[in-house]
């Protein structure tokens, strides 16, 4: 008996199928879902602070300001606690850094604050806001990482 002839004869490259990859969202699907989750938890916190703590119209933004220090301050934390302490599962750092904190800590918000106070005739204070958010932050991420890295040294110690 013969084989059947696909077997036993080479196609040209150009006739063959192409192979078959696996989908993007087969190996990123519970990433994006978890950094969904996340965001949508994190953007939710913020515009609760910002219902708790509301801004007059060309007033310092200390709501969005306090809340990117916040956020800042936590993910130093964070990521001492996930690098150095914590064998993590793969999702949490994408749920919780990526998307609970980067919903809650806004970039946006603080770029269109900025811009609200210029076009209310308050640049000096938008100038201040602009430099006085990017201090504090990198200020509070630096704290964090430090203070939780001291932390975790005396409890060693112990």
């Amino acid at each position: 008996m013969t084989a059947p002839q696909s077997e036993t004869v080479d196609e040209p490259a150009e006739l063959r199928a192409p192979a078959r990859r696996p989908s993007v969202w087969h190996g990123q699907g519970p990433v994006v879902a978890v950094v969904a989750a996340g965001g949508a938890l994190g953007a939710s916190a913020r515009y609760g602070a910002s219902l708790l703590w509301p801004v007059r119209t060309g007033g310092f933004p200390w709501t969005t300001f306090g809340v990117n220090v916040v956020g800042c301050f936590v993910i130093g934390v964070f990521m001492v606690l996930i690098t150095e302490v914590w064998a993590a599962h793969r999702l949490v750092r994408p749920f919780f850094g990526t998307g609970v904190l980067g919903g809650f800590t806004t970039f946006s918000t603080y770029a269109v604050d900025i811009q609200k106070l210029v076009d209310a005739g308050q640049p000096r204070t938008g100038l201040a806001y602009l430099a006085a958010t990017l201090v504090a932050a990198l200020t509070a991420v630096w704290l964090a990482v430090t203070a939780a890295r001291r932390v975790l040294a005396w409890r060693r110690r112990r």
